[in-house]
């Protein structure tokens, strides 16, 4: 089929100066190739900004490439979802790029819809026994993966009572048999990831397209506005902080919190305070589980969690007490959003001409409803509880091939592809067995070193967000609902940009107008330099930076439809949100005024 080269072939891409041989960081499935060239070229691929916005550090690629794996076999084998199979994914210049596989053919669709009734129907029926045993097992993951340890040197003789013991599994084996235990919980907490959460996009995907069709001139937002005011463990790490912040407050230590203050340097003067004591056994009792919370999405090992940078939530709590002291309310408006939404449903209810259709409306949100809190509980405890308990033991793993002289730092095992790391632990376990100097400690350096320079090269680089042959229309529910990938968005990406026009569009993600001075902030690092009522303008949102959400007026991301991160959390804190504008980051600077219309889905530059 000819091109019609409305987006660049992801053959004609350059490999960006200084990062030549970039491609030996990743496995060879994740790269476009010669051999299926006719088939990549005709998909439209767009690069998933939303989970992985920077360049994939070798090893990183591993929850990129099981979030993959998982959700499509959920969609494709495991409950047939009638218009979805599989993702197909790859890595450029080492960026993350998706290519949702849709159903086209109404027959497959009509034959897979069957099966997703009978399949997907149980789990509806059985939803609370079937969450609260899913619960029980990702705790389970997350145990044994905490269990999971890596001395940081290898010992100069077994100890005696092994020998005794008849112990026949030495230190080298059980680092490696640990390591690769460590992948297969990484695997199995991924597989848990999807057992629910595409049931639950299909069940507010369901009802998305019925109340379409019964109400024609609905809106996408007014719907989701509908699903609001639910409590879910995602926002209990924010609740624990701002619960801090009032219990600072009532113990007279709200003086001590200053966010600008050190964090060592604030804990030892609350510690010397009469009272400081009752608020650090609160501070203690909140860490578990909920400190372990990323500053990020969690999907990449620089992502720090709370747990290990108390400074970030004492930040947070200090701006909460703050706010307390100035008698301002911190509290998300739970009641108004409850309100609000049934009224909706009421109006929209009483629309409709029969009891039949009222009924299905009824079940059809209350079926929604029941799933919806799974959709965002799943990101707490794997995106943030299971990853940062699985990136420390990496770490871990790195500072013993770090004693070893295999890396001169502990974070370099970032630096290594997963299938590596056992070759490399092999070598060390037999120059550890044999008593001579293994290879790795003269290869490993030096390789590392050059992939570093690989790395910053490719940092630099700007992606493309879209490549490939676009489809005349974008039917795929999760390119519409997660990543904001739809028809009328293409055709807006197809439009030469011009610096006159100062308008840009997206989805309506949370409701509500406002003007004001945009503040571009391009990963968590940058989020103490916002200032009051300002305008969060970034590729993408995180869940933990939820208390900023107190501070600013509005928020406007790159990426993301009506399901995205961003524009839940902010629909739950009645905050007006644009999300999915594609380049807001690019066209947006910071100082500048602007106008966001979370009900008309654009962002204005006033300036």
């Amino acid at each position: 089929m000819p091109r019609t080269n409305l987006f660049a072939s992801p053959f004609d891409i350059e490999t960006p100066p200084g990062a030549e041989g970039w491609e030996k960081l990743y496995p060879y499935y994740l790269l476009y190739s010669d051999a299926r060239r006719d088939f990549e070229d005709d998909k439209l691929w767009f690069q998933d900004a939303g989970h992985w916005p920077e360049a994939l550090y070798p090893f990183d690629t591993i929850f990129y490439e099981f979030a993959m794996l998982c959700i499509s076999q959920y969609n494709s084998r495991v409950f047939l979802l009638p218009l979805s199979m599989g993702i197909d994914f790859r890595v450029l210049n080492g960026y993350a790029y998706v290519s949702p596989n849709p159903v086209t053919d109404p027959e497959v669709a009509d034959e897979r819809a069957a099966h997703f009734r009978e399949r997907a129907g149980y789990y509806y029926d059985n939803w609370d026994r079937l969450y609260a045993n899913w619960q029980q097992k990702i705790e389970q993951v997350i145990n044994e993966t905490e269990s999971l340890t890596f001395p940081d040197s290898l010992p100069e003789m077994v100890d005696l009572a092994d020998v005794i013991a008849g112990k026949d599994q030495t230190v080298g084996y059980e680092i490696m048999k640990r390591y690769h235990r460590l992948i297969q919980l990484g695997l199995r907490a991924w597989q848990l990831h999807f057992e629910m959460l595409n049931l639950g996009y299909a069940a507010y995907y369901t009802f998305f397209q019925f109340c379409k069709a019964a109400f024609p001139d609905i809106t996408e937002q007014t719907i989701a506005r509908m699903l609001t005011g639910v409590e879910v463990a995602l926002f209990q790490p924010d609740q624990e902080v701002k619960r801090l912040a009032h219990l600072a407050v009532a113990l007279g230590l709200g003086n001590i919190c200053h966010a600008n203050m050190p964090a060592e340097e604030m804990l030892q003067a609350v510690n010397k305070h009469k009272n400081g004591w009752l608020w650090l056994e609160a501070l203690e009792r909140a860490k578990e589980p909920w400190f372990h919370f990323s500053t990020g999405s969690g999907l990449s090992h620089h992502d720090a969690a709370w747990i290990e940078d108390i400074s970030v939530p004492l930040g947070f709590i200090c701006d909460y007490a703050a706010k307390i002291q100035a008698g301002e309310t911190i509290e998300r408006p739970l009641a108004e959003l409850q309100a609000e939404s049934e009224k909706l449903v009421a109006e929209y209810e009483a629309i409709l001409a029969n009891d039949q259709d009222r009924h299905a409306f009824r079940e059809q949100l209350s079926l929604a409803r029941r799933v919806f809190p799974y959709v965002e509980n799943h990101n707490f405890f794997i995106e943030h509880w299971h990853h940062s308990v699985f990136w420390r033991k990496m770490r871990e793993l790195g500072q013993l091939m770090k004693t070893a002289n295999f890396l001169t730092e502990a974070g370099d095992i970032f630096y290594m592809r997963r299938d590596e790391i056992p070759t490399a632990l092999f070598d060390l376990m037999s120059a550890w067995a044999i008593g001579n100097q293994g290879r790795g400690d003269s290869y490993w350096p030096d390789e590392i070193a050059e992939r570093k320079k690989i790395m910053a090269a490719l940092k630099k680089w700007r992606p493309p967000r879209l490549l490939g042959e676009p489809p005349q229309t974008i039917t795929d529910p999760f390119s519409i609902m997660l990543w904001g990938i739809t028809t009328e968005q293409l055709q807006q990406l197809l439009t030469p940009w011009e610096e006159s026009h100062n308008t840009l569009c997206g989805f309506a993600g949370s409701p509500g107008r406002v003007e004001g001075l945009a503040r571009v902030v391009m990963s968590a690092s940058e989020l103490s330099i916002i200032q009051p009522d300002e305008i969060l303008v970034c590729p993408i949102t995180a869940p933990s930076w939820s208390p900023v959400f107190n501070k600013i007026k509005a928020v406007v991301t790159d990426v993301g439809g009506m399901m995205s991160h961003a524009a839940i959390v902010c629909r739950e804190y009645n905050l007006p949100a644009v999300v999915g504008t594609a380049e807001a980051t690019l066209r947006i600077k910071t100082g500048q005024y602007i106008r966001v219309d979370g009900h008309g889905g654009t962002v204005e530059i006033l300036d």
